[in-house]
């Protein structure tokens, strides 16, 4: 761990070349180190998905969250963000893999960067993580609670499909982080979903936590569960210590 980090926004570029606001946090050092793509929930781009993004460069990792509403709202309130990208639909697969894509080239491009690139995700994050390890070369994937992988998404997020479809792309390890009192995903998406990577022989590390529902992560919601979200974040740590050092 490092106490000696900075962190602030940043511009990357995203899927079709567009410029991306994003936030950055980062060692101060030189020493060689793993990136970590944060893709934040649908709720947006907030504050505690930024304290996530700085809680991964205390451990010792480059960690950047592209703003994947930036097109719709640029600079909006987190909350009218969300809403506005809810109303068309959600945010287009297609889109979600160019903007990762161009996260994943900016960690790459530092001078401290060891070249290896996981990404996390939480919520329709950790769907959109699932998708960037079907869909990206990279070293890690960590799903939290990501829905509508296998199941069929409501009819108002028209812009999702099932991703099971896609596993057979699945380029890296994957880490999934789940509640048993969760619907979307309930336990029996994520048995369909672990039945199929074990089918196929893809590295996979499920947990669901007793108890806990969907957003067990956030501290900043009453789902929070701090015992599962405790040893979710010692998983995460391990994980990426095994997947992402030089």
């Amino acid at each position: 761990m490092t106490d000696e980090i900075v962190a602030g926004t940043v511009t990357i570029t995203g899927h079709g070349g567009d410029e991306l606001e994003a936030y950055l946090a980062k060692p101060t050092d030189d020493t060689p180190r793993g990136g970590v793509v944060v893709i934040h929930h649908m709720p947006g781009y907030d504050a505690a998905t930024k304290e996530m993004v700085r809680r991964f460069a205390v451990e010792g990792y480059n960690a950047l969250c592209p703003n994947l509403y930036t097109r719709e709202a640029p600079g909006a309130d987190p909350d009218d963000a969300a809403a506005a990208v809810r109303a068309s639909g959600g945010v287009p697969d297609d889109r979600l893999v160019g903007d990762v894509a161009g996260a994943a080239d900016y960690l790459r491009a530092l001078e401290n960067a060891n070249g290896r690139i996981g990404v996390i995700g939480h919520c329709s994050g950790g769907r959109q993580a699932f998708l960037a390890g079907c869909s990206l070369d990279l070293d890690a994937a960590v799903d939290c609670y990501g829905a509508f992988v296998v199941n069929d998404p409501p009819e108002a997020m028209k812009q999702m499909k099932p991703l099971l479809g896609l596993a057979p792309q699945l380029s890296c390890p994957l880490l999934g982080l789940f509640g048993a009192e969760d619907q979307f995903p309930g336990p029996d998406e994520v048995a369909v979903l672990a039945a199929e990577l074990e089918k196929l022989g893809k590295e996979h590390e499920f947990h669901t936590y007793a108890g806990a529902g969907h957003s067990f992560f956030s501290v900043d919601r009453p789902s929070y569960r701090p015992e599962a979200a405790t040893d979710g974040w010692q998983r995460i740590f391990d994980f990426y210590a095994r997947t992402l050092a030089a």
